[in-house]
């Protein structure tokens, strides 16, 4: 490659410019690079539907693969949950950075949290999983479904329009806003997306030198270990499966959980294997999906069913 700039394709979010500018930082204090960012407008930006209903996986990373596929940028950057689990014959992930805290968290008013707050309170996400979740533990909220960048959710319960959001940890922290946290839900009983506050670096095949100076392997493990979980049960994005692996003494842990919509029915399964062994993310994530589906998780992943003239 040449010594000119290094061009990083980026969703152009607040939270995206800042995760991307962060991956472009490090590139350079690794390489040396020059970078630049391309901002691109994807069809998740653009889209008001709810994620259930707006086209799930590649929502928020079709038209960043379209730019590299046509040469008009060299890298891309994504959140690694918004990514397909299936292989592209034409791109590989690069690097996958030191992971950001992976834990959700509730931003409320009056410093109230999940369990303080008052029985009908109003609790917005945009994403399924979170909505289930929340059904599970307090049947007696009203889940909102809401879309938005992390400003506009916040304005929601600064403006008194809701009684509290559930936002992830990482996005918060990128911008500097973790002082609207009033409660940071813990991992072992509320697990997050697969590679939730995890990047992927994304380049066409054969130029993988242009990042993987700053990849961290026990991150790269740990989200492929919840993603294979993922692929395994077939589910996209959207689907109400949440994941979580850390290394620990050499072992490769990973809990993951399935939810049936309306919360009432919540599937479970841990598995551990040894780690660095390079087969023990696909491995642990595969038994995990396998226990889950013996146990139900085809019925409760498959997407819900829309009524096009409701």
């Amino acid at each position: 490659m040449s010594s000119a700039a290094l061009r990083i394709g980026t969703r152009g979010s607040a939270l995206a410019l800042t995760q991307t500018g962060a991956v472009a930082g490090a590139i350079t204090a690794a390489t040396g690079r020059v970078t630049e960012l391309v901002t691109i407008t994807t069809q998740g930006d653009r889209s008001r539907e709810p994620l259930s209903r707006a086209g799930g996986t590649g929502l928020f990373t079709g038209a960043l693969r379209d730019a590299l596929d046509a040469g008009e940028v060299d890298v891309i950057v994504h959140s690694f949950k918004d990514l397909p689990t299936a292989a592209h014959p034409a791109f590989t992930v690069a690097a996958v950075p030191a992971r950001e805290d992976p834990r959700d968290t509730l931003c409320a008013r009056d410093g109230l949290t999940l369990g303080t707050l008052p029985a009908g309170a109003r609790v917005g996400t945009g994403s399924p999983r979170r909505a289930a979740q929340l059904r599970a533990r307090r049947s007696d909220l009203t889940v909102v479904d809401i879309r938005g960048n992390v400003g506009t959710r916040l304005g929601f319960v600064r403006s008194g329009e809701l009684d509290a959001v559930v936002l992830a940890a990482a996005g918060l922290s990128r911008l500097g806003e973790t002082d609207a946290v009033t409660e940071f839900l813990d991992l072992d009983a509320w697990p997050t997306a697969p590679a939730q506050g995890a990047l992927a670096v994304e380049v066409r095949r054969g130029d993988e030198d242009l990042a993987v100076a700053i990849d961290h392997s026990p991150t790269r493990a740990a989200a492929a270990a919840e993603r294979a979980v993922l692929a395994a049960l077939e589910a996209g994005c959207s689907a109400p499966v949440g994941a979580h692996a850390v290394i620990d003494a050499g072992l490769l842990l990973l809990t993951a959980r399935v939810y049936s919509r309306d919360g009432t029915t919540v599937l479970t399964a841990a598995h551990a294997a040894d780690w660095p062994d390079p087969a023990a993310p696909a491995e642990v994530g595969a038994r995990a999906a396998a226990d889950l589906l013996a146990h139900g998780a085809a019925t409760l992943t498959a997407p819900p069913h829309h009524d096009d003239h409701a």
